[in-house]
């Protein structure tokens, strides 16, 4: 997924995220007369990045196609406390039926781009690049991979379809590396191989084995230099296990091409956001 790229699946990922607030109908929003109209805006309360406008509109365009939404900011953006994102015009019963859903959206994504840039800004200056994991909440993997890319970091495989990832519970159901590394090349040539070693001596036996690049498990820093030394270059290294923002630093100064962080997904905490109805 190219930066910026919105998923396929969004107006679907919309939809189903309508269907489970709103169900038969919102019953409170009712209370309002069925003319009236008013504005709205959304006012961010702390620094992130924004993320999730495109969501946030589908949310609106499916509930009520008339209404108005005038943007003051854009994906990938630095925002801040008490800045205003966007106006909104229109049903005030759309609005309030919309408001919770479009909020939902855009405090997560948002959420997973400001964490990710932490990341991102922490391993500036080496050559690490930061790489997203499958450990994404359900039903938002292709929003929170296009978040993770609104904060700079790179989207690993996208699911089990795409890419190869030989890990240690395939490696015993298959017998070893060598023989996992083979049979992935003859049944799917056209796919990248990357295995999950445990030592420096899997790192020889899948390197030997013809292995497009490796993900180095729970490597200490000793050891992820020894691995960098060993491949010489020859394919890439992946480090992941217990990476914090507090550690990420080093193991990025090791010389591995590419961390793997899944709390930037997994562990997300929603960013403060408000939509206000004018008085």
């Amino acid at each position: 997924m190219n930066k910026y790229e919105l998923p396929k699946d969004l107006i679907e990922t919309v939809s189903r995220a309508i269907a489970e607030d709103v169900g038969s109908g919102d019953i409170t929003a009712q209370l309002i007369p069925a003319d009236t109209a008013k504005n709205a805006q959304v006012i961010c309360r702390e620094s992130a990045i924004l993320c999730g406008t495109a969501w946030f509109d589908e949310v609106f365009k499916q509930i009520d196609s008339n209404i108005q939404i005038t943007w003051q900011a854009q994906d990938g953006d630095t925002i801040s406390p008490n800045q205003i994102l966007c106006q909104l015009k229109g049903s005030t019963r759309a609005l309030l039926t919309g408001e919770r859903t479009a909020l939902n959206f855009l405090q997560l994504l948002s959420g997973t781009a400001t964490k990710t840039q932490a990341y991102v800004k922490t391993i500036s200056g080496t050559n690490a690049r930061l790489l997203d994991t499958r450990k994404t909440l359900p039903g938002l993997r292709h929003a929170q991979k296009y978040a993770v890319c609104c904060g700079g970091g790179t989207n690993h495989r996208l699911g089990l379809y795409d890419a190869f990832l030989i890990k240690e519970n395939h490696i015993v159901g298959v017998g070893s590396i060598t023989k996992a590394v083979h049979t992935a090349k003859q049944k799917f040539p056209n796919f990248p191989v990357e295995v999950e070693v445990e030592t420096l001596e899997q790192v020889q036996e899948a390197l030997t084995a013809g292995a497009d690049s490796l993900l180095l498990d729970n490597f200490n820093l000793s050891q992820l230099r020894e691995a960098v030394a060993l491949v010489n270059g020859k394919i890439k290294l992946e480090a992941s296990g217990g990476v914090s923002l507090e550690t990420i630093r080093a193991i990025a100064e090791t010389g591995v091409d590419f961390i793997s962080v899944g709390a930037i997904t997994k562990n997300v905490r929603a960013v403060d956001l408000s939509m206000l109805l004018e008085k």
